[in-house]
């Protein structure tokens, strides 16, 4: 018989809170946070969104992640363990210093032998490649435009050309220096690895890359892990930081027309970011967040007397097949993928109280989404999206709805689906939080790539 497998922990860094609570107040707050793209993006492009969701600064050094080890990590690994050592601490298992020079941790009373990290990301340690490209390509480039200026500023007649070049040297953002880590920085497993080093864990290490829906699925790959028996606990979730001093992100998904835009009708910023709502106009371009997840085995939680938060009971994965970029309209395998959800649960559509849907506010993603969920849950189902408060956090986008879909079970209620004017589908969708039973809950996730994965929650009986 298959082992079961709960929530023991959760942690949480997002635009609308830096701890896992913080920003559960903040969803049932209906918070977001939308700002002007900075200034200097303007300099090389012009978009057609003008909006995105920043995330406050990391925290300043600390015990866990020190100075020395912030120049050798991109800010993404970061991220990644400090939100986990706070699913730990949520989670009841304490770690202590048992190596000064490496700055390294142990978990107390856990056997790291059958532990395992499960994290995915969008793109890793993006930031670090970025800067490092800059600082070898650009570096030479400055001194030589400002010699070309000192050379015109002695003719009137090159006066445009002077101002040119100041122009251009004073566009050049280089780095302080080349960093001689940059090629352990990059690496996407970096986030995983990491954390596995940070507190001396020795089973499975993985990283998925499965772009939007990575952090759903490396949730899932831990829950397999659990349920078949090769270990007995599991840290995982989704990371994204997304530091870009020259906006070539941000254009990447301008350019493919995916952002959110001001339309015929002239909104506030706050208002653009609509899933699941006719006007809507693409997603809100987060910079990122990170969710994380203690999950363990249900006897060894008991063992250790661990509060649960609820039972991750299911997990299914389908692949479209159809497009690198675009969804198929028809959701067959989002259906498909749904149904073996359920099956592996031993539930019945008629019984998931809750969906903590995808909802990017893109038109495709949003029409096809909404037919399917009424296809298998009918219109009885409660739905929302965590993306209309936070916008599209990426590689960690499918954690944090997930962490949602976990609260929501624990404390009876969830956050709306802000700005939600016009459904486009006669779905329940969340328009107040009012306290009402939850007590199972699908999240799902879809990503390029024709990536589809979804997990069912359920209180822990």
């Amino acid at each position: 018989m298959s082992r079961r497998v709960v929530i023991t922990g959760l942690g949480a860094f997002t635009a609308i809170g830096t701890c896992v609570e913080e920003f559960w107040r903040g969803c049932l707050e209906a918070r977001s946070v939308v700002a002007e793209i900075p200034p200097k993006w303007s300099d090389f492009h012009r978009y057609n969104s003008r909006v995105w969701s920043p995330l406050p600064p990391l925290a300043p050094s600390s015990d866990l992640v020190n100075d020395i080890e912030r120049t050798k990590l991109d800010a993404v690994a970061v991220l990644a363990m400090e939100t986990a050592a706070e699913a730990l601490r949520n989670a009841g298992v304490r770690f202590s210093l048992v190596d000064v020079k490496r700055n390294s941790y142990a978990l107390a009373g856990v056997d790291a032998d059958r532990t395992g990290v499960f994290v995915g990301t969008g793109v890793g340690g993006i930031s670090s490649l970025l800067s490092n490209a800059a600082y070898h390509m650009l570096s030479p480039q400055q001194p030589r435009l400002q010699q070309i200026a000192k050379s015109l500023a002695s003719s009137e007649s090159h006066l445009e050309a002077l101002q040119t070049a100041e122009r251009i040297a004073a566009d050049i953002l280089i780095p302080f220096r080349p960093n001689p880590f940059v090629v352990s920085m990059i690496m996407p497993n970096a986030v995983s690895s990491n954390v596995a080093i940070k507190f001396g864990i020795h089973g499975p290490v993985q990283t998925n890359c499965s772009a939007c829906s990575a952090g759903t699925v490396a949730i899932g790959q831990a829950f397999l892990a659990l349920r078949s028996g090769n270990i007995d606990m599991a840290i995982a979730g989704g990371v994204e930081h997304l530091n870009d001093d020259y906006g070539m992100l941000f254009r990447g998904f301008d350019a493919a027309r995916t952002l959110v835009v001001q339309g015929k009708e002239p909104l506030r910023n706050d208002q653009l970011n609509r899933p699941f709502d006719r006007d809507r106009s693409g997603f809100l371009f987060s910079q990122g967040g990170c969710g994380i997840m203690v999950l363990e085995e249900l006897e060894h939680a008991r063992a250790r007397k661990a509060d649960v938060i609820c039972e991750l009971a299911a997990y299914a994965e389908t692949c479209d097949g159809f497009n690198i970029m675009m969804i198929e309209p028809n959701g067959r395998q989002i259906e498909r993928m749904l149904t073996s959800l359920l099956q592996s649960a031993g539930c019945a559509a008629q019984d998931v109280d809750y969906v903590n849907a995808h909802g990017t506010g893109t038109q495709l993603n949003d029409a096809t989404e909404a037919e399917v969920i009424e296809r298998v849950f009918g219109q009885k189902v409660l739905v929302n999206s965590t993306k209309s408060l936070l916008g599209h956090t990426i590689g960690a986008s499918g954690a944090l709805g997930a962490i949602v879909a976990a609260l929501s079970i624990r404390d009876g209620t969830t956050h709306v689906c802000k700005n939600l004017d016009h459904p486009i589908r006669d779905l329940n969708f969340v328009r107040s939080s009012i306290r009402q039973p939850i007590r199972t809950a699908v999240a799902q996730s879809f990503a390029f790539g024709g990536h589809n994965a979804a997990l069912l929650m359920r209180a822990a009986a």
